[in-house]
This record gives C-alpha cells, structure tokens and sequence, in this order.
C-alpha cells in the first residue's frame, strides 16, 4: 500500500520513473542532445558491425528479451550517395570520395545514420572530418545508441511497422480530400536547395562547398524567388550548388532599356575569381544564342556578340526586343576548388504587353575537370536495348573487373557481307537486353590448316577476347559488390568421331531474367546465365578439297517470371482469457 490519497496509478509512474533515474544514473555512456551513446567501434568507412566492448554496461532491463531486428545495417547505408562511380559533394560516407575530394568539403551533410529513433537500444553510425590531417581524412564510429525514454520500443513483432505504407494516389474520387489535408503547394521554384551562410570566415585558397562565387567588385548573383515569385538579384551563386529556378518580374515596357536584369551584359559582364581573394579573373563566355519569335519559334544565332536591348513602336503597338528569357551558367572547377571555365547559354525574345508581368528562367550547374558521367543500363533494372554489363573476376572474393566501353563487355560474332571467319575476327556486337540476336559466318576448312589450330582459331572467335565469367544483376550494379553478380555458366558439348576432325561450331548463350519489385513499377532482374559451346566433328579433309562449315552465336532471352498472385492477410484472433466470474451472478 502507498501513501494515502494517490491513486494506484500514479504509484505505479512513479516507481518507473525512479527506476529509469537510477538506470540512467547507472550506465557511463556520453550525452548528447537526445540520447546516450557508447561508442563501439572507431575506424575508417567500410567496418562491418562490431560487437559490444567488453566492459561496456548495459541499463537494467534491456539486458534480456529479444531486440527488434534491424531493417537496413546502418554501417553501409549512406542516403546521401545519389551519384554512381562519383563522389557527392559533403557525403562523408559516400566510398567513391578519396580524400582529394574531402579537401573541398566544408562539413559532413548527413553526420549520424541510424534507424528508428523510437527503439531502446540500436546501432548508429557517425561520420566526421580531420581537417588537420594533411590530406584530409574521414573519421567513422559506429556507436550503440541508448534512448533514455521509458516510452520506447523494446521489441516488436509486427514487422509490417518496420516499412512505409503506400501512399494513397490522388484520383478524381479522392483528390478533393487530399487537398483538404495539404499543406498547400510551390509552383515557382524547380529547386529548393538551401546552404549555410559562412560569416567571419577565414580567407582560404580554395573555394569549399557553399561559398559564395566572388568577382572582381562583389559577388557573383543569381537571380531567383525569395518570399514570393519576383526575382531577387541579390542572391549569391553557391560553389558546387546545381540550381534552377523561375521567377517573374513587373516591369514597364517604355522603359525596358534601363533595366540591365533584361540585357545579357548584366550576365556576361562580371569576371568570376579562380580561388577567394585571388587576382586571376575567369572571364564569361558567351557559348550561344538563340532568339524566340512572338509565335514561339526558335532560331540559334551563329555570332555571339552581345546583343542591346531595342524598344520598339509600331503604332498603337511597343516590342521590346533581344530581352533575356533564359540564362544557362556552366562552370568548370578543378579538384582542389578553382573555377577555371564559365560559359553562358542565352534564350532571348521580342516582350509585348501581353507577357508582362515577365517570366525567367536561371540555371546553374558545375563540371568537374576532366570527369565524365557513368552510363548505366538501367535504374536499378535493365532498360530494354541496352547492353547487358558483364565483368571478370580474377580471382573468388574480389571485385569484379570490367572494361571501360560498356558496349564491349558482353559481345558476339558479327555478320558481315564478306561472311569469311578468318576476315571479320575481331569485328564484334554488343548484346543488349531483351534482344534475341543471331549471326554467324563461314569457314573454308582445307588440308594445309592443322586440326588443332584452326580449333583454337574458331573457339577464340566465338568467345572473343576476354569472355566474362559474371553477369550484373541489375543495371546499376556495383563491380565492388561481386557476390550480387550472376555467374555465367559455360558448357561445353562435343560429338566425337573417329579420325575426324573436332571444331566448335556454335555458341548459345540463354539470359533468364524476371521482373522484381512491384507490380506499377516492375524492374528487369537478370537471374541466370548459360553459354553452350558445341563442337561437332568433320572427316579430315584431303589434299586439294575444301569443306565449308557453317559457324553460328546465338543469344536468346527467356521471361521466368511467376504470375503475381493475391495475397489476403489471416483475420485477427483474439486470444483473451476471461475471470472466473465473469458471468457472476448469471452463471
């Protein structure tokens, strides 16, 4: 019994809360704005998960009892990594930065990786820079992160919760009641990319993610929307910050000479400085020009002079023409932070009173020196048309290696017009996915030609130079993630006779692939791989006669998906026992 005049309830909180103090008072961990930690592991990115130190203590009460599985492992999740085989600007646990490119970070955009912060106990990952270390270097934790709220989840057995919902998509029957629930919607911007504002900084030699592009006399500005839809001229282009935005502008037609936002010297005037606070000026260069009529019609200008603004009246009616519409800024930076190029692309038109008040539209986006974007056969399944990727690997559990002209990583014989074996080696044909493809060629088999040799030349022909053994799985794949790879089994089959004369003849390859994921959106998923190399056998042929054999590749494509069938989930039970005298005085 407790003290009188508090409920049971209250009692019952209360001794909870007490217990929590004493656990939490307990368990040495350090704290941080809103939960403890106790570190677990300190190295570079890559570690696979590490146990708990010996030593480490654990709260009372979470020592035993089933944790709830973790979703993703949160050592090899990194939402920032958006760019295959290239490294993203301030993504600390993106594997594709070396540390070349941590010398142009400025900070870490996604600093702790954890799952559900609503768990008692979970795994966390922490990623920071060491700017002192010469070159820069990446520092990763993987942590045991303990939340101190006695309103956690211990364990769970619905795994359902441990995913998203489809989100409901609007129709004309439901739309009226999803508007009612938004928050509203932007419509005058194409991107919404924000960055810190660095005051009092430190002069440096180079320019780091976010800073403000200088010129000669200020900065370098990039119009777009603030608070509303007219253009504001005073906002700054950020280094290494892609941008597209739109936003109007009122103005008044008499004088649309004066205004120096419609002319394109007011763009192309300003020179950019190569590192802050330098004395080496990067000039704007104006790439093209294309000129919009009143009717929409579009005409590029072969001389790219800068254009005056021109008022013009005719009548009752003013055009102002050569007025800026677009503006397409590409910059070009090196690896260690200096612009080195910028070029302008400019859409001018003839304004009427008709278009007024006046849209415009500014791009921004930066090029790396000396880099070229990754193709993929598809995201993440394969794209109909597009080659199958395919690699080698050396040796059991490294990457796989492939080459660098994706339509040279899986190929087959190529027919020719000559139709001679011995002429088109070498003259290859990609494979590409969901193209079943045939060709072959002729081979002139004589007595001066030994048997063995010209076995050795018809298999190096069928197989080409450096056949891979692995197949990608998806499109996107990874060649550092070899054990996704399919491999390509190779089968030989042979028809021997005696004192003849044995040659392979045809090479058949079959891709069995099925459609993963859901049903809306299915992806192409490459799940078996087989090439049969047969040979058949020929009578020796004699001095003076000559036998043509007919050599063939084939690649076919086989569908193995399973139908989709309906799936209903198992009507609730309720497993509840009841008092003895529940039914009191009834029964």
């Amino acid at each position: 019994m407790g003290p009188r005049g508090l409920p049971p309830l209250l009692l019952v909180l209360l001794g909870c809360a007490a217990s929590v103090s004493a656990q939490a008072g307990a368990t040495p961990a350090v704290t941080t704005e809103r939960f403890n930690y106790t570190e677990a592991a300190s190295a570079t990115l890559g570690p696979s998960l590490q146990p708990r130190p010996p030593g480490t203590s654990r709260p009372p009460g979470l020592s035993s009892g089933p944790r709830p599985t973790p979703v993703t492992d949160v050592a090899a999740l990194c939402v920032c990594d958006l760019s295959p085989a290239q490294c993203d600007v301030n993504c600390c646990c993106d594997p594709d930065c070396s540390s070349v490119d941590f010398s142009v970070f400025s900070t870490c955009s996604v600093p702790v990786v954890t799952g559900d912060s609503q768990f008692c106990s979970q795994k966390a990952a922490i990623y920071s820079l060491n700017f002192t270390a010469d070159p820069p270097q990446r520092i990763f934790k993987l942590v045991d992160w303990i939340n101190p709220s006695i309103f956690c989840i211990r364990n769970t057995n619905y795994k359902p919760a441990l995913s998203f919902i489809n989100p409901e998509v609007p129709d004309e029957n439901n739309f009226d009641k999803l508007m009612k629930t938004s928050d509203g919607f932007t419509l005058n911007a194409e991107s919404d990319v924000s960055f810190p504002a660095k005051l009092d900084a430190p002069p440096t030699a180079k320019y780091e993610y976010g800073a403000r592009l200088q010129t000669s006399d200020s900065f370098l500005r990039f119009p777009s929307p603030l608070t509303s839809s007219l253009c504001t001229d005073d906002n700054p282009a950020a280094f290494l910050v892609n941008q597209a935005v739109k936003c109007t502008r009122e103005i008044n037609l008499e004088e649309c000479e004066k205004i120096e936002a419609l002319s394109m010297a007011y763009y192309s005037g300003p020179e950019i400085l190569t590192v802050p606070n330098s004395r080496k000026k990067v000039p704007i260069t104006v790439k093209s020009i294309i000129i919009q009529s009143l009717n929409k019609t579009l005409t590029q200008l072969e001389n790219t002079t800068i254009l005056q603004l021109a008022l013009i009246s005719a009548g009752p009616v003013t055009l102002c023409s050569n007025v800026v519409l677009e503006v397409k800024c590409s910059l070009t930076y090196t690896d260690a932070g200096e612009v080195i190029k910028a070029d302008l692309s400019f859409l001018l038109g003839t304004v009427s009173r008709a278009v007024v008040p006046l849209q415009q539209k500014f791009v921004i986006h930066f090029i790396q020196l000396n880099t070229k974007p990754v193709p993929l056969s598809g995201n993440p399944g394969y794209v109909v048309g597009l080659p199958l990727a395919a690699g080698v690997q050396p040796q059991k559990g490294s990457g796989i290696i492939q080459t660098t002209n994706r339509y040279g990583q899986l190929t087959i014989l190529r027919s020719t017009t000559e139709q001679d074996c011995l002429v088109i080696e070498g003259i290859r044909t990609p494979v590409l996915f969901g193209y079943n493809m045939q060709s072959g060629c002729k081979l002139r088999l004589t007595k001066a030609l030994p048997c063995w040799l010209m076995a050795q030349k018809v298999e190096s022909l069928l197989k080409g130079q450096g056949f891979p053994d692995h197949v990608a799985p998806f499109g996107n794949s990874q060649a550092q993630d070899a054990l996704d790879w399919v491999p390509v089994h190779f089968i030989t089959q042979s028809y021997n006779m005696k004192d003849s004369c044995q040659l392979p003849v045809a090479l058949v390859i079959e891709v069995k692939w099925t459609k993963y994921g859901s049903l809306l959106n299915p992806q192409a998923r490459v799940v078996n791989v087989t090439a049969n190399l047969i040979s058949s056998s020929f009578p020796e042929p004699s001095a003076g006669d000559e036998k043509i054999i007919l050599i063939s590749t084939a690649v076919t494509f086989v569908d193995v998906s399973a139908p989709a069938e309906a799936g209903f989930r198992a009507l609730p039970t309720i497993n509840a026992r009841l008092p003895f005298d529940f039914f009191f005085p009834f029964v």
